[in-house]
């Protein structure tokens, strides 16, 4: 047995795994797992905590992003509303521009009527004027001379 490289392999062993028992090799092998172990279960707590705060941010800008789409949709809905109402305001005023218009067009008109109706009647005025005029000089031009001489007779009738 004391010939048997066995042996003296196994002894070897067993003064190598006392020399590092008496040295606490082990306790610092068990405490740097310990130590190994507990990093990693830091590591795990880091990445659950990583992943719950993840987990709630996204959750928060998703919340943000339907809030956004809600105010973009009622931005949209507004300002249509607001460009029908504009439309609306402008076809009003419009209309009523056209039908001052259209009333200030059709008094211009009636008073364009009227003044050339009153220019019509002066001018048929001074033409009967004159036309009577003209008639009258040559009526009077013809029996004027005898209806002197008749007012003469009729003025020594009367004186005599």
């Amino acid at each position: 047995m004391l010939h048997d490289p066995t042996f003296w392999a196994a002894v070897a062993l067993f003064i190598f795994l006392g020399a590092m028992a008496y040295l606490g090799v082990f306790s610092k092998i068990g405490a740097a797992l310990d130590d190994r172990a507990a990093k990693v279960r830091q590591e795990i707590e880091e990445a659950r905590r990583l992943r719950e705060e993840a987990q709630s941010l996204l959750a928060d800008f998703r919340r943000k992003k339907l809030a956004a789409e809600a105010e973009a949709e009622d931005i949209v809905a507004k300002a249509k509303a607001d460009a029908e109402r504009m439309t609306d305001e402008a076809t009003r005023a419009l209309e009523d521009m056209i039908t001052r218009r259209t009333a200030a067009a059709e008094a211009k008109i009636a008073q364009a009527e009227t003044q050339a109706v009153n220019d019509v009647r002066a001018m048929a005025a001074d033409v009967a004027v004159s036309a009577a005029e003209t008639l009258l000089k040559d009526r009077l031009a013809a029996s004027g001379d005898a209806s002197i001489d008749a007012s003469i007779e009729t003025v020594k009738a009367r004186l005599n």
